[in-house]
């Protein structure tokens, strides 16, 4: 009896390793794959002030992101560039224009820690472009007629 015993038990264990490897081999790639995680987008201060809400954003390649915002009462809009993570100062930029002949270009450029700008442009009934950098990484949209 006790060599039944023996028998039904490895019988047993061997059934739980062969199980165990057949689940092994056949769960998903991804499963066993750990992703690498997405850098955290920046996100807007509010340096804008008051009364302007974020209408876009661009990323500057994966270091940071240009905001767009529009106040409605002041037909006013508002570019700032935000990295991603505050550090030691490096070359950043925010640009806003109306791309028509002889309208206004604002930016601001210089070596900041953690954001460039706030930029302001009246762009009531018009578009604008925006861009921004930040070291060699760049960004630009275009669009949002106010």
């Amino acid at each position: 009896m006790k060599l039944s015993r023996r028998t039904t038990a490895t019988a047993a264990a061997l059934a739980t390793v062969t199980l165990g490897a057949t689940l092994a081999a056949t769960a998903p790639a991804s499963a066993a794959v750990p992703t690498a995680p997405k850098a955290a987008k920046a996100a807007y201060n509010g340096v804008c002030g008051s009364g302007f809400k974020v209408i876009d954003s661009t990323p500057v390649g994966n270091v940071g992101t240009v905001y767009l915002t529009w106040n409605e009462a002041k037909g006013q809009n508002c570019a700032v560039t935000i990295r991603n993570k505050a550090g030691a100062k490096i070359y950043m930029s925010v640009t806003l224009e109306i791309p028509e002949e002889h309208n206004p270009i604002v930016s601001d450029t210089g070596y900041y820690t953690s954001y460039a700008g706030p930029v302001y442009l009246g762009a009531g009934g018009y578009c604008v472009n925006w861009s921004g950098a930040i070291g060699s990484a760049t960004g630009a949209d275009s669009g949002h007629c106010g």
